[in-house]
C-alpha cells in the first residue's frame, strides 16, 4: 500500500478513535506499521511541575498492543525522568530525536535512559510536543524504528504531516470528555446536555441536532440555520466554517479532514469553539446518513433549569421534576438516587411515570423538554 493511502486510514482512524478511546490501540497500529517503528506513547498533561504532572490520557502501544510494562515505567521512571520539564518547553510541531534532550552527562548516568527507555525498546526514540486545547500538552514519545540503522528523513517527514491530525484529535477527544460524552455512541450523543450536537450528511444539510444545538441556532446571535445549512453570522467567521466542512466533506476521492474554529458571539460573550468532526459513512439504502458531527463547545454555564419550572411547565410533581432536571443533565440514575435519598428502583418508577405523562420514550426527548422550559421567562406566583 502507498503512504498516501496509508496516509488517508490512518486520518480516518484518527476521526472514529476521537469518538472512541477503545479505537486509539488500532490507529495507533496503523501509525505505527506506515512509520516504521515499534511503538509509541501519546499523552495528554496538564501543565504542572514535574512532580504534580496530571496524566489525562496515555498508555503505550506497540503495532496496537498494551505494554502492560510501560504503565510500570512511566510510574517507576517518571519522577526522575530528566525531560521533564523540558519536553513542556520544546517548540511546538518539532521532532527531537531522545539525544537532543538528554545531556550527554545524563546519557550516561541517567537511571530512565538507560534502564527505563530500554524496556520499552525506546532508546533511540524521537519526542515532540505539540500545543493543546485549553492550554494542555500533548507530548508524543515514538518508540524506536524498526530498521537498526535508525531513522530515515522520510519516516520524519511523514511524522511531520500527521501531527496536525494528532492534535484534532486531542482537540476532539477532550470536547467530548469536558461534556462527559467520551464514551457514548453516535446514536446516544445527542441526548448530552452540556454540549451542542449537530449532524450534517455528505451535502452539508443539517440532518438532526440535540436540544442545546437547536437552542444556539435559535437564539441566533453568532449560529444560524438557513435553509438546512449552518452558516454564522459574521461573514469571516463564515468563510472559516464553509472551508472546514468543505474540508470534513469533500468530494468523492479526497481525504476528510477533521477541522476546528472559534467564532464570535453577541457583544460580551466569550467565543463559542465548534470542532467539525468527518463521521464514517454507514451503509444503508434510503436512509439520511451523517456524514459529519458540530459539536459546539461554550465557555458559559448551561442554562440554568429551575425545578419549579419544570414541574409547572411539564405537569409533573417535585419529585419527578427533580429526576427530569437531574437526567436532562446528564446524571445517571444511580446519581439521582444518591442525590434525592431514594432507592434506584424508586428512581427508575419516576422516569417511567415522567415518560408516561410526558407520551415519551427516549431520553433525548425528555432532554429536549425540559432544556426548552430554561427559555421560557420565570414563571410568577399569581396574587
Amino acid at each position: 500500500m502507498s503512504q498516501p493511502d496509508n496516509f488517508d486510514r490512518i486520518v480516518a482512524a484518527l476521526h472514529d478513535a476521537a469518538l472512541d478511546d477503545t479505537l486509539w490501540p488500532s490507529a495507533s497500529a496503523l501509525i505505527d506499521d506506515a512509520v516504521g517503528m515499534i511503538g509509541s506513547h501519546l499523552t495528554i498533561i496538564h501543565e504542572h511541575p514535574q512532580d504534580d504532572a496530571e496524566f489525562l490520557f496515555g498508555d503505550i502501544y506497540h503495532h496496537g498492543e498494551f505494554i502492560e510494562l510501560g504503565r510500570e515505567c512511566v510510574t517507576t521512571y517518571f519522577p526522575q525522568d530528566e525531560r521533564f520539564p523540558r519536553l513542556f518547553s520544546l517548540p511546538d510541531s518539532r521532532v527531537f530525536h531522545l539525544t537532543d534532550i538528554f545531556t550527554e552527562q545524563e546519557q550516561r548516568t541517567s537511571v530512565t535512559y538507560n534502564e527505563g527507555l530500554p524496556k520499552v525498546s525506546a532508546r533511540n526514540g524521537l519526542n515532540v510536543r505539540l500545543d493543546g486545547p485549553d492550554g494542555l500538552h500533548i507530548i508524543w514519545a515514538l518508540a524506536d524504528p524498526d530498521d537498526p540503522l535508525g531513522w530515515r528523513s522520510e519516516q520524519i517527514a511523514f511524522i511531520t504531516q500527521l501531527l496536525p491530525h494528532i492534535r484534532q484529535f486531542v482537540r476532539v477527544r477532550q470536547a467530548l470528555a469536558t461534556a462527559e460524552a467520551l464514551r457514548t455512541s453516535l446514536t446516544h450523543l445527542p441526548d448530552n446536555a452540556m454540549v451542542g450536537v449537530l449532524y450534517l450528511d455528505r451535502y452539508g444539510t443539517i440532518v438532526e441536532a440535540n436540544a442545546r444545538g437547536r437552542c444556539m441556532l435559535r437564539h441566533g446571535d453568532g449560529l444560524v440555520d438557513r435553509g438546512g445549512v449552518l452558516h454564522t453570522r459574521f461573514p469571516p467567521d463564515n468563510a472559516k466554517l464553509q472551508r472546514l466542512i468543505g474540508r470534513a466533506l469533500p468530494q468523492w476521492g479526497r481525504t476528510a479532514v477533521s477541522g476546528s474554529m472559534t467564532m464570535r458571539l453577541a457583544p460580551g460573550r466569550p467565543p463559542l469553539t465548534l470542532h467539525i468532526h468527518p463521521v464514517s459513512l454507514r451503509a444503508g439504502f434510503g436512509v439520511q446518513r451523517v456524514a459529519a458531527l458540530v459539536l459546539l463547545v461554550n465557555p458559559e454555564q448551561p442554562p440554568h433549569i429551575n425545578p419549579v419550572q419544570v414541574a409547572a411547565l411539564l405537569g409533573l410533581t417535585c419529585a419527578e421534576s427533580q429526576v427530569a432536571v437531574a437526567l436532562a443533565k446528564g446524571y445517571s440514575v444511580r446519581d439521582i438516587a444518591v442525590m434525592i435519598y431514594r432507592t434506584q428502583a424508586a428512581v427508575r418508577w419516576h422516569v417511567r411515570q415522567i415518560y408516561a405523562k410526558l407520551g415519551i420514550s427516549r431520553q433525548a426527548d425528555l432532554v429536549r423538554m425540559v432544556l426548552t422550559t430554561a427559555e421560557v421567562p420565570l414563571l410568577r406566583r399569581q396574587n
